[in-house]
């Protein structure tokens, strides 16, 4: 009777410890997954999570791009970006809007910017030029799919 209660305590355990959520960025310690700088920018960082629960960070969402080139992008549940309106808060890059403007650097020189809405990414691409993408548009950009 003990060791079924050990097993299952067991099972119950190891299925809690895979949940499938982005982890917490730790700015000015965690590194880059891709390109191994320091993640110090709230508003340019990424994350993907696999189906498995394994988180990888990045420092810049053009580093999760490029590192999709050579992954199964099958294995990721989740693709998440910060917003440029609300630094450090991650949010999911698959509904976001990017937009890539010279008047806005992020951490690897490609310029590429994440907002939670459409409208907001507009209004800045009003005042600072650039182009929008969707999040397909954007892997088509980069060449992943």
């Amino acid at each position: 009777m003990i060791s079924r209660f050990i097993l299952v305590t067991i099972a119950l355990l190891s299925f809690v410890s895979c949940e499938v959520n982005p982890k917490p960025i730790n700015y000015g310690s965690d590194g880059c997954h891709f390109c191994s700088m320091i993640i110090v920018d709230k508003q340019h960082a990424a994350q993907i999570v696999t189906k498995k629960g394994k988180a990888f960070k990045f420092d810049a969402v053009e580093c999760m791009v490029n590192h999709l080139k050579d992954v199964d992008v099958t294995s990721i549940e989740l693709f998440m970006v910060n917003d440029y309106q609300a630094p450090g808060e991650l949010i999911d890059a698959r509904k976001a809007t990017f937009l890539i403007s010279k008047e806005i650097p992020s951490p690897m020189g490609e310029y590429l910017t994440a907002f939670q809405s459409r409208v907001e990414a507009e209004n800045v691409e009003a005042e600072n030029n650039g182009k929008l993408y969707s999040w397909n548009e954007l892997l088509t950009r980069f060449k992943v799919q």
